[in-house]
């Protein structure tokens, strides 16, 4: 090979790993993220400002490579056409790897990589949406898959810029409706009332159930993930109460406060039916279910708070990696989605 074949095979290899470290280093998923998705800067103030501009909002989105949730979401809610519809007049939209490497100003000025904002920001489940407002405010927060009649309200909910109106639970309530049972499922291990929530060092940690009749998602949580054994047996190590969100009966919260049940919950913040907050024998709330999900996760979630893992180990993802491999070290088999 004479000099000048030499030079250009070095520089073919050359451009071959910049591509490679380019396209990793920019790539937020493992799979394709909608054409209306737009790349910036990634500095949130400026994008946020750029939207405001165009009459739009900001929406970012955390994803991650494996991730089923975020499959579904893109290629099911994310192709519909009414929502690519609403998205396309009324956002502009990011994405960003969970564990990714690039670096992102965040609204309050600080700079860091796009894993250290997915920890300053408390993401636990992808996929979770930020939705920010003119003034670089975050109004609605979801965690987790949204089917699409849930981002079809959302969507209405952030671009009508309804929150100066009414809240995103009280909207959500009525807004998305969907067929499901009149009536709430039951099951062995609930609490009767009168609920007394107080937490004592001798008490189990403490499982609230959130959830309301007409809920597809809570007939799926009862049908599917409440008879598997390994759920029930999880269970076990906690106590577990189901309350309604518009129920005005009186209860002893975790912190030992007397309150209705409404209002406690309008105090949680919750805005998706099911929701599944954990609280610690102090009475702390220390984790919560706020999305969709499936058995394998829910059957994590148990285990992070009631092995007390949540302890050593601050972010749910790593300890989902670090479970799902233990378990196939085992020879079982894991599927995420099952």
């Amino acid at each position: 090979m004479n000099a000048l074949a030499k030079w250009c095979s070095a520089l073919a290899a050359a451009l071959l790993v910049f591509a490679t470290t380019s396209v990793a280093q920019t790539t937020p998923n493992a799979f394709d993220t909608p054409p209306w998705f737009t790349e910036t800067f990634l500095d949130f103030r400026e994008d946020a400002a750029d939207a405001a501009r165009d009459g739009k909002r900001l929406m970012i989105y955390f994803g991650q490579n494996g991730c089923p949730y975020c499959k579904l979401l893109m290629q099911t809610t994310f192709t519909e056409t009414r929502i690519v519809d609403k998205a396309q007049r009324a956002l502009v939209a990011v994405a960003l790897n969970l564990w990714g490497d690039r670096e992102v100003t965040w609204v309050d000025g600080r700079k860091m990589t796009e894993k250290e904002l997915g920890r300053a920001l408390g993401v636990q489940f992808t996929p979770t949406l930020l939705f920010l407002n003119e003034k670089s405010e975050v109004i609605v927060r979801l965690n987790g898959y949204q089917p699409p009649h849930r981002m079809d309200a959302t969507l209405d909910y952030v671009s009508q810029r309804l929150e100066t109106k009414r809240s995103y639970p009280e909207y959500m309530d009525k807004a998305a409706q969907e067929p499901a049972k009149a009536e709430l499922n039951e099951q062995p291990f609930f609490l009767k009332p009168p609920y007394r929530l107080q937490r004592t060092p001798a008490s189990k940690p403490l499982l609230v159930l959130i959830e309301r009749t007409h809920c597809a998602s809570c007939d799926e949580l009862h049908r599917d993930a409440f008879t598997r054994p390994e759920v029930v047996r999880l269970l076990r190590s906690f106590d577990v109460v189901r309350l309604q969100p518009r129920d005005g009966s009186a209860i002893t919260s975790p912190d030992g406060r007397s309150i209705s049940v409404a209002n406690w919950v309008n105090t949680l913040g919750v805005s998706y039916a099911p929701t599944l907050v954990f609280f610690d024998r102090a009475g702390k709330e220390v984790f919560r279910v706020d999305g969709y999900v499936r058995p394998f996760h829910l059957a994590s979630a148990l285990d992070y708070i009631g092995s007390s893992a949540y302890l050593q180990e601050a972010s749910f993802q790593r300890y989902l990696q670090a479970r799902a491999d233990a378990m196939r070290h085992r020879g079982k088999v894991v599927d995420l989605w099952k």
